[in-house]
């Protein structure tokens, strides 16, 4: 064989296994209109995990993404991860679990992408422009509850598997899904499942996807951190019964005196946490890090107006991001047991709890800050020489997420991110708590990478919620780009 027909049948190897990005992008453009009916499909199931109503709803919800992944011939389980005990007594069924695998070449590396597809509740009197349940697009918006959180992202993942099967593509990785339908709720059920089948399913990943997450602006980012959550009741009891203001008003010790007295110990008016030892176990903040703040793009001015204030506790960037993602803060959320209903009621509350939350950041320890929370408040209680009764309760301790974004995956994310938007990607931390994160890290022992497609102003949660049309089909080109630059990171065996 001579020389130049070597390198042509080398040249045609070569480009059989070239990334084939434009034609795959192309693929996606002229499919966008199905997937933004998927969605509108998706999102008319109500899901509502916290509603034990809508049950039959999640339950078929899950039934619907394991035969969209049953079609594209991936080897899909229902997972059984049992009951939900409720406070009646009675137990409900939750919701399966989905699994699915695409690919079992033991020469590539095998990723695995967590999902939920779980919601929260949405009513249109809530405040709603649209009916919630029926997605509805304006101007270029896709507006229904769970669009971002998170169905959009799990549907562009299987369309992303989906376009190179199209193609008749290679996979460059084996691929496998985690999908729950119970995230909006604490993932009742999913610890345990990770945990059983560490050894079988979990076995050949490499690396564990999540895309339960935003961007902090326009610009695409890269998360790596997230802050964890410490939620306590503090419950204050007197009388063995409620009491008229006007009868024992002045007479009697009231628990809700004594409840706004200790939660006014927990934090001062510019935002310091008063409790001993919380501030003191928080990571400095490295120069390395204070670099990455500024050079993320956050307006200001545009995140007062998109909340609705005039005033921070902080008036620069750094400090404000560093606040929001890496320092731990206090919040108080409500009180049970107070009257809040419209009109007025001369009530003197004969037993009120107070609900509050520490998120919690590298190197905080949930287990030593409910053994703090609870001292402190004991001793303030104490020095109130009340003959009412204080009960502090931690009710979930999530520790915080970190990752290395010098690790492979982010390099690989970073290089994704320039293929699709032609730009660098911000790396960034959330607020929020996302525990499955660290059990995958915990349990799994497997690297993790946040790739959210989400917008900064998709409302989660909130009235209103939206996935842009931009972000849903760039976001899709993102992750088959993603796919191939992680097949690029070097083996390694062991």
């Amino acid at each position: 064989m001579n020389l130049l027909a070597l390198v042509s049948i080398l040249l045609v190897i070569s480009s059989v296994h070239a990334f084939q990005y434009t034609e795959l992008a192309q693929y996606v453009d002229s499919h966008q209109e199905e997937y933004v009916e998927a969605l509108r499909d998706w999102v008319a199931i109500e899901s509502d995990s916290s509603n034990i109503l809508r049950r039959p709803d999640l339950h078929r919800m899950m039934e619907v993404v394991a035969q969209k992944l049953r079609l594209m011939g991936g080897t899909v389980q229902l997972v059984d991860i049992g009951v939900q005990e409720l406070v009646s007594g009675q137990t409900l069924e939750l919701p399966k679990v989905v699994t699915a695998e695409f690919g079992n070449d033991t020469n590539k590396h095998t990723v695995c992408v967590y999902g939920h597809v779980d919601v929260q509740p949405a009513k249109l009197e809530d405040g709603w422009a649209t009916d919630p349940y029926n997605l509805t697009e304006v101007n270029g918006n896709l507006y229904g509850r769970g669009a971002s959180d998170n169905k959009a992202p799990v549907l562009a993942w299987i369309h992303s598997v989906e376009a190179y099967q199209a193609l008749n593509m290679e996979l460059p990785v084996n691929v496998k899904f985690v999908i729950e339908g119970m995230e909006e709720t604490g993932s009742n059920g999913l610890d345990a499942m990770i945990l059983a089948q560490r050894d079988t399913f979990f076995s050949d990943v490499d690396y564990i996807i999540i895309s339960d997450c935003g961007w902090r602006s326009r610009r695409p980012a890269l998360t790596y951190g997230t802050r964890g959550n410490c939620y306590f009741f503090a419950e204050v009891e007197g009388p063995k019964q409620d009491l008229h203001s006007g009868v024992y008003g002045g007479v009697v010790i009231e628990p809700m005196t004594d409840l706004i007295g200790i939660l006014d110990t927990l934090i001062s008016p510019s935002g310091k946490i008063l409790i001993p030892g919380i501030r003191e176990a928080v990571a400095p903040l490295s120069d390395d890090e204070w670099r990455m703040y500024q050079d993320i793009e956050f307006d200001i001015d545009n995140y007062k107006d998109k909340i609705g204030v005039n005033q921070l506790m902080y008036n620069n960037k750094v400090d404000l991001l560093a606040h929001m993602w890496r320092y731990p803060t206090v919040s108080i959320h409500g009180i049970q047991g107070a009257f809040s209903d419209s009109g007025t009621k001369t009530v003197i509350p004969a037993k009120v709890t107070a609900k509050f939350s520490i998120r919690q950041v590298p190197n905080m320890d949930p287990a030593i800050v409910k053994k703090q929370v609870t001292d402190y408040l004991n001793s303030v209680f104490a020095k109130r020489k009340t003959p009412n009764k204080l009960k502090v309760t931690m009710v979930i301790g999530a520790k915080p997420w970190l990752a290395d974004t010098k690790h492979p995956l982010y390099e690989a994310g970073k290089a994704a991110v320039k293929k699709v938007f032609n730009m660098d990607p911000d790396l960034i931390r959330e607020g929020g708590t996302i525990p499955i994160a660290r059990t995958f890290q915990d349990v799994t022992g497997k690297s993790i990478i946040m790739l959210p497609i989400g917008g900064f102003d998709d409302g989660l949660h909130s009235q209103n919620e939206k996935m842009s049309r931009y972000n849903y089909i760039e976001g899709t080109k993102l992750f088959i780009a993603y796919l191939n630059e992680v097949s690029k990171i070097e083996k390694v065996t062991v």
